[in-house]
C-alpha cells in the first residue's frame, strides 16, 4: 500500500496543466513573440466580458503564426486568474 501511495503521489506531482514545446500546437517554428490574453475572476464573480481566444492572445502579441500554446490557471483565496499564452511570429 505504501508504494501505491507514493507512486500516485508522485505521479500527481510530475502531471503538469501547461506544457510547453516546440511545435506542439502547429508545425511553425518557436518565435520570439508572445501574446497573453488574461480575465480575472474575485469572489467566484465574472464582471463583463473578456474574449480568452487564441486569436485574441495572438493579436495581443502581434503574432500571426501560432507556435505554441499554453492554458494557465492560477487559484487564490479571492481570486482566480485565467491566461492564455501563444508564442510565434
Amino acid at each position: 500500500m505504501k508504494k501505491f501511495i507514493i507512486g500516485a503521489s508522485l505521479l500527481a506531482v510530475l502531471a503538469s496543466c501547461s506544457m510547453s514545446m516546440p511545435g506542439i500546437a502547429t508545425q511553425n517554428p518557436v518565435g520570439t513573440k508572445e501574446g497573453i490574453a488574461e480575465r480575472k475572476i474575485f469572489l467566484g464573480i465574472a464582471f463583463g466580458h473578456t474574449d480568452l481566444s487564441l486569436v485574441t492572445a495572438a493579436k495581443n502579441g502581434g503574432i500571426t503564426k501560432i507556435a505554441t500554446v499554453d492554458y494557465e490557471i492560477q487559484g487564490g483565496l479571492f481570486s482566480k486568474t485565467y491566461r492564455v499564452v501563444v508564442t510565434g511570429e
